[in-house]
């Protein structure tokens, strides 16, 4: 079969490493895969060197979206893809657009959070939604929202999680041991980490409120974040103004995430809304007790295997972490391996790819 998975773009992002993620296993179980990116730069690109990257040159200017879209229609009519598989808000309304014109066997949409716009984006969404043939979300939480929201109706939106590759996403002593002498962090101090983009999304003020009241029950501890964005500066700001840089570190975009969830004590999600919650099944994965706020699907994917706190909230989000570095070490490895198992039992990316190998091979309705 051959697929286009078409993206807004390629940045450092959950849904952006879940295409390549996707494009990588179809690509090894035999399809030919194109992914086609609507604007900016390629940061995440695949390992499997038969998927093709093109970049559609877009951006923010109407010639230059006009310029997208036709480089998207002349790839379409090159590669005759089978299916073509959207993501995001921005993508997914221009594929449906798209079909008004050209041909495409079937069109799969994916949003990737409860929050994809305002009135008009959903309004957008409603005024497509029978161009696509399936739409989908990476919970059933975000999908309930939309649907209440009018972008879609009930069962033209349905769920299909994230999937996480499992032997990545393991936890390895000798990498722990590793990552923290190369960082100066002795046994016994401990560190709490943050992976996700510096952006508005991901409520960084709130940890780093929640961290101050932290270091007031527990001294030997630092906080570790993993990640770049737009607020880069303005949190690096807060932290100096707080005198907390020998307390906290930023990490910049990393390829090597997997390793700071295995030395990490505690993950911790602040975000103020999710689609999935990524990093969270990530770090579950690696083993590393996780401290989040419930938003997005991130309850379904963390179950009761690790704590679940109020958004917006520095102080719940202090409880959560309190308890966490509270618990003995059995109750610990009872928790992360609960957590680990349940990755593994719901959320493994093997399980993923054949769901979505099922709906792109299902006849069209």
């Amino acid at each position: 079969m051959n697929i286009i998975y078409f993206i807004t773009g390629l940045g450092m992002g959950g849904a952006e490493r879940q295409v390549v993620n996707l494009a990588d296993r179809m690509s090894a179980r035999g399809h030919n895969v194109v992914i086609a990116y609507l604007t900016g730069d390629a940061d995440v690109l695949p390992e499997d060197p038969n998927v093709t990257v093109v970049a559609l040159n877009g951006n923010k200017t109407i010639f230059g979206m006009m310029r997208a879209v036709n480089n998207l229609v002349k790839l379409i009519r090159r590669f005759k893809p089978g299916v073509i598989h959207s993501h995001m808000v921005h993508a997914n309304l221009i594929a449906r657009m798209i079909r008004l014109f050209i041909k495409i066997p079937k069109l799969i949409c994916t949003a990737h959070s409860s929050n994809e716009g305002g009135k008009l984006k959903m309004l957008a969404y409603r005024l497509t939604d029978f161009l696509a043939d399936l739409t989908t979300n990476v919970s059933q939480e975000a999908v309930d929202i939309l649907i209440a929201k009018g972008a879609s109706s009930a069962g033209r939106m349905v769920f299909v999680p994230n999937g996480i590759d499992t032997g990545r996403f393991v936890f390895d002593k000798h990498v722990r041991n590793e990552v923290r002498a190369r960082e100066s962090v002795d046994s016994s101090t401990r560190v709490l980490l943050a992976v996700g983009r510096l952006v508005e999304a991901k409520n960084y003020p709130c940890l780093l409120d929640a961290f101050k009241l932290v270091l007031n029950d527990h001294e030997n501890i630092c906080l570790w974040i993993v990640g770049d964005g737009p607020l880069a500066a303005d949190l690096a700001l807060y932290v100096n103004k707080a005198n907390l840089n020998g307390k906290i570190k930023f990490f910049g975009s990393r390829d090597d995430v997997p390793s700071f969830y295995c030395a990490a004590d505690v993950y911790i999600l602040s975000s103020a809304w999710e689609g999935f919650g990524l990093v969270v099944a990530e770090a579950m994965s690696c083993e590393t007790l996780v401290v989040a706020t419930d938003c997005g699907g991130v309850k379904e994917v963390l179950g009761d295997s690790g704590y679940l706190v109020e958004p917006f909230n520095p102080e719940a989000l202090r409880q959560g972490i309190i308890s966490a570095l509270s618990l003995s070490p059995e109750q610990k490895r009872s928790l992360v391996i609960s957590a680990r198992s349940r990755v593994v039992d719901n959320f493994s990316l093997e399980s993923v790819v054949s769901r979505w190998e099922e709906l792109y091979a299902q006849p069209r309705t």
